[in-house]
């Protein structure tokens, strides 16, 4: 299927591992050219080094969310390369582990701003141009925690769900202009992240990561934890022409796990 997105250009957040650099690849594969941004420029290089040998085309800008005041000198320098974004995939990483009590505000304070605000304003910054040619696609991943909350991920599940409520305002806001704005949500993706996380629930639970992973794959009708590269390809998709009839969703890439319509 030809997603007709071909020297198409993207810009992808936290393409340095996980699912950011499955989205990255994805895109690639499909002639996408793909601005591989995060803060680690050493695991970027690997990324773009994978893309250019499966014959794609990549190019590493170090983007940090946490610094929003960069954000201006990156597109900037992405913008002399290739030409205005096209496709925006907001992709954060995941905050630590907490409760719902007892957080400190600081600490909740300082997550939004990385997790939400830095998304938004990076957002605000690539729109003009595509509401000026008339198309573009904007692509916020973010965790199946909102939907169903994951205990101790209380940062996550709440801030989160802020996206949500933004996307789908927006979503109405610019799709007269040819622009789609949507929501993915990953169930259990093998990726380091989820690994990390499997880990930290065994030494709660005195158990194993192995025994965390398996009663997880229970719990999924699919019986198995989701590919990157699956996940990868539900963004690709998302970004194809194919789906520009699709905007203001929350689509769900969790095999089934996800117990709630």
């Amino acid at each position: 299927m030809d997603l007709q997105i071909q020297h198409r250009v993207a810009l992808v957040c936290g393409a340095g591992s996980g699912l950011g650099r499955a989205m990255a690849l994805s895109l690639a594969q499909e002639g996408v050219k793909v601005a591989v941004t995060g803060r680690n420029l050493e695991k970027l290089a690997e990324t773009v080094s994978q893309i250019q040998q499966q014959g794609g085309t990549a190019h590493a800008w170090q983007l940090d969310l946490a610094a929003p005041d960069s954000f201006d000198a990156v597109l900037n320098a992405i913008r002399q390369h290739w030409g205005d974004v096209d496709i925006l995939v907001n992709n954060s990483g995941g905050p630590p582990p907490a409760s719902a009590q007892g957080t400190a505000a600081a600490v909740w304070q300082q997550q939004f701003a990385l997790m939400v605000s830095s998304l938004i304003a990076l957002t605000d910054k690539v729109l003009p141009a595509m509401r000026e040619q008339g198309w573009g696609r904007i692509i916020t991943s973010t965790s199946s925690g909102v939907i169903a909350p994951i205990p101790n991920l209380a940062l996550s599940n709440a801030l989160r769900m802020s996206l949500l409520g933004w996307s789908k305002t927006l979503a109405t806001e610019v799709a007269a202009d040819g622009v789609t704005v949507n929501v993915m949500v990953p169930g259990r993706i093998a990726t380091d992240r989820v690994s990390q996380l499997d880990a930290i629930k065994a030494k709660r639970e005195n158990s194993t990561p192995d025994a965390v992973a398996e009663k997880s794959r229970q719990g999924i009708p699919a019986g198995r934890y989701g590919t990157p590269e699956e996940y990868g390809a539900t963004a690709a998709f998302l970004a194809s022409q194919a789906a520009s009839y699709i905007t203001g969703t929350v689509l769900r890439v969790d095999g089934g796990m996800i117990d709630a319509l």
